[in-house]
Parts: C-alpha cells; structure tokens; sequence
C-alpha cells in the first residue's frame, strides 16, 4: 500500500493531490521551484516540504506543466530507482515520448490524468475536494510493470477519483473531443463579445455563460496543451471544420432568399448536437439521465437562495443540478433546479405552497 508521497509542482493540481491524499492518510512531501508556491501549498495542508533526509518515497507525481513533464517524470526515475512515477499531465503521448527519449526505466513510470480543474490556477485556488467522483485515467505504457499500475491506481483511488484505464493514444483522442476542442470552442464564441457595445453584452444569458464558463483558463496552461496534442486535435476540428462550412453554406442559400434544403442541413446539425449531448455521463459518472428543470424566482436578497435549498430538501427531493440566471435590471435571479422527472410536479407544488413563484 502507498504511505508516502513525493509531490512535484505545487500549482492547482499538485496542491489539491496533497489536500486529498493527506487527508487519506498519506504522508506527503512537496517539491517546487518556487519556494513561495510550496509554502502556500504547505500551509494549504497538502503535505510537509520536502528535506534532503527524506526516506525514498513509494510514489512520485509529477504535477508539472505539459511541456516539461516528460523531463521531470525522468530525472525523478532516476533519483529515486526504487519508486514508481506517474504524472498528471493533460496531454500523455508527448510526455512518454519524452521520457523514452532520455532513457528512463519506463517499467515503474505510468502516466495518469486526472479530469478535474477549474479556471482558477494556482495554490491558492486548490481543493482537496477537487478530485472526488471525478473521471482518472490510469495510462500505462507498454512496459509498464503491473506494481506501477496498481500504485498510481490505488493513487487515484485515494484522492477520490473514478478510476479507468487507457493506452496513451486512445487517451489523447479522447480529451482532443472532450476537454481541448471545447476549450478552444469556448474561447472563440468569448473572443466575439470583445466587439460588442456594453448594451449588447449585457443581454447575456445563461446559454453564452454556459457555453463560455472555461474560456477563462490560462492561455499559456493551454497553450502548452494544445500544442502537446496537436495532432488529436486537428483532427478533430478538420471534422468541426467541415460541419462549419456546410453550416454556412446553408445560410448562405437563406439569406439568398431561397432556402432549399439549407433546414435540413441546420436540423440535422442540431439534432446530432442533442444526440451527443444525450451521451454525457450523468451525476458520479452514472448513466445518462433526463431532468427535469423546475425554475424558481428568487429575490436578490441575502439568505433567499439558502431558503430555497432548505425547502427543496425539506420536501424531501434530491437536487441534482443547479443554474442561477440574474434577470436583467431586474431585483431577482432564476434558479434552475434539476430533479427526477418523477419528482417535479410535487416539487413545483410544495414550493408554490411555500410561497415561492415558479417560471414558465
């Protein structure tokens, strides 16, 4: 079983991994080039700062940035010969491939990635919850031994994460459809707001918050990213790309005035979108589920969003997700509740019955 630990980067990631895993009982050590980062971490709770006494740990991981992970991951394979290393970068391909190219004993090395984050960076945004139910994925290599494996299994395990396996390259594809593409996505509707006049923005709903909620992530995080996987990811937008063109084809043929067959092809595209969306896994990684949404008002007011919550759970109904939308100019906000569809009905009635006013 891992006790200790050897934590390198004390950044977002890193420092949220040392909350969790002393939390499970872990004794962590944490290593970083800035002397303030690991500190903060320190003082965060995520583990003690490492000393040049410290016994060999069992595990390292390396939370350092894309484009020089693989050259950590290997100068710890060599300074620790008897431990097993992973990682948690976001891209795994490049950083094989690098530590491969130095040489490394690729036997007690398997990546991991952790799908969890936030647009915040850094110590001081960590969590030590930030991991729990979240998807991890185990990535090891053709000569990873089965001890490298269990360990950064019962790792990720330990830090709450959902665990599953997958080989560097199934990996990459993956996170190129469902993390790098969306971020870039997200940034490119954002970038449009920036022309817009203050009047125009401030029609903005839910949908362009939704739609642009990452667009605030590190440029230079990403860019390292995007970059580390390059090659999943173009070809993933050569798809998108080819969807795009035949979107704006079709708009081009309404705003000639035409419009033959120009629905069919903005219909199918909407209807592939809802054919996907319907994939999502739902709440802690379970089937996909259909809610439904009950949408309160609920005045601008201290205390009145924590008195909605006391009466959704006083009527005895899980919440299983939640939007708020702030009316325009207006002194209330919209609370999008979630629930089981068979649920809803009794929900909206006990809430009207409590005083609340429902929408729609």
């Amino acid at each position: 079983m891992t006790t200790s630990v050897r934590i390198v980067g004390t950044g977002l990631i890193g420092t949220s991994l040392g909350i969790a895993l002393t939390r499970a009982g872990c004794a962590v050590v944490l290593v970083d080039p800035s002397p303030t980062a690991v500190a903060l971490a320190r003082d965060l709770g995520a583990g003690r700062v490492a000393d040049t006494d410290d016994s060999p740990p069992d595990v390292v991981v390396v939370a350092a940035p894309p484009d020089v992970a693989g050259s950590v991951v290997a100068d710890e394979l060599e300074a620790w010969p008897d431990a097993v290393v992973t990682d948690v970068a976001s891209v795994k391909v490049a950083v094989l491939e690098d530590v491969r190219r130095r040489g490394a004993d690729l036997s007690r090395y398997a990546g991991s990635h952790p799908m969890a984050g936030r647009e915040r960076s850094g110590a001081v945004a960590a969590r030590g919850d930030l991991f729990d139910g979240r998807a991890w994925v185990v990535v090891p290599n053709d000569l990873s031994s089965d001890r490298a494996i269990s360990a950064v299994r019962e790792l990720a395990t330990a830090a709450g994460g959902t665990v599953s396996t997958m080989s560097p390259q199934e990996h990459d594809a993956a996170v190129a459809v469902v993390s790098h593409v969306p971020q870039l996505a997200s940034s490119l509707v954002a970038g449009r707001l920036r022309e817009l006049t203050d009047r125009a923005v401030a029609l903005s709903g839910q949908g362009i918050r939704d739609v642009t909620r990452v667009a605030a992530s590190d440029p230079q995080l990403w860019t390292q990213i995007l970059a580390g996987n390059a090659t999943a990811v173009r070809e993933v937008l050569a798809h998108v790309h080819a969807e795009l063109t035949e979107v704006i084809g079709a708009l081009d043929v309404l705003a000639d005035g035409d419009g033959v067959g120009a629905r069919e092809v903005l219909a199918r595209i909407v209807a592939q979108g809802n054919a996907g969306h319907a994939r999502i896994p739902g709440k802690h990684g379970a089937a996909p589920t259909a809610y439904s949404v009950v949408v309160v008002l609920v005045p601008d007011r201290p205390g009145e969003l924590a008195r909605l919550l006391h009466d959704v759970g006083d009527a005895g109904v899980n919440l299983e997700d939640l939007h708020l939308e702030h009316g325009m100019g207006q002194p209330f906000g919209l609370a999008e509740i979630s629930v089981l569809p068979a649920v809803a009905e009794r929900l909206g009635d006990e809430l009207t019955a409590r005083g609340w006013r429902l929408h729609g």
